[in-house]
């Protein structure tokens, strides 16, 4: 199986249109941005498949807070990393070969987007905004579906972004509304046929930025 993106190259940086934020006009360290979800395609799908899931993930979260987003820190390229989730979607149909981009978020909501049903199948659980936005009274709430890249400004590595596209043998996972990717990845265990993936970077770093 194979996946591509017609929104970004592999491995080079995502458009700031795919982000949650980006450097501002007048060089703010970080403004809102079109939160747009890219463009996937995929073929040469796997005999048997009935399903498929989507995961997208940064391991390249910082695995400590203390200087994100401080401007006269720096967040260390020697801080071990974590993982963040932008996206998961399950029970997308078998006959599914392509998800346009902008079709599943167009833009930032504070306190999330509404759970709500993919058009022609699907379904997609929370990121981890949910998490990061927690203690926040403007923008707390339960983030579902996708919201793009908004690494700290301070970071001293771009972050990657792996869109992993799995083919699984079930037409549904028996996952509670609300989901997770960690959930996703626990209950597809044993089911999966396939597995493709296309990655970008995203750096909100005026050093790093191209």
């Amino acid at each position: 199986m194979k996946i591509h993106s017609e929104s970004f190259i592999h491995n080079r940086p995502i458009p700031a249109e795919f982000a949650f934020g980006r450097i501002g006009d007048a060089g703010e360290p970080c403004v809102l941005s079109a939160n747009r979800n890219p463009h996937l395609a995929w073929d040469e799908v796997p005999e048997g498949t009935a399903s498929f899931a989507l995961i997208c993930v940064d391991p390249d979260a910082p695995s400590r807070g203390d200087d994100v987003n401080l401007p006269d820190r720096s967040v260390s390229k020697l801080l071990p990393r974590t993982e963040f989730h932008h996206w998961a979607v399950v029970d997308l149909p078998a006959s599914l070969r392509q998800i346009a981009a902008g079709a599943l978020s167009d833009g930032v909501v504070a306190h999330g987007k509404p759970d709500a049903a993919i058009p022609g199948g699907g379904r997609q659980g929370i990121n981890d905004y949910t998490g990061w936005f927690a203690a926040d009274a403007d923008m707390r709430g339960a983030y579902h579906g996708y919201d793009g890249p908004c690494p700290p400004f301070n970071d001293e590595i771009p972050h990657r972004y792996f869109f992993r596209l799995f083919a699984l043998d079930v037409p549904t996972l028996d996952l509670p509304q609300g989901f997770t990717a960690p959930q996703v990845l626990a209950a597809m265990h044993g089911h999966v046929l396939a597995e493709a993936l296309v990655a970008g970077s995203y750096t909100l770093n005026p050093a790093l930025a191209g």
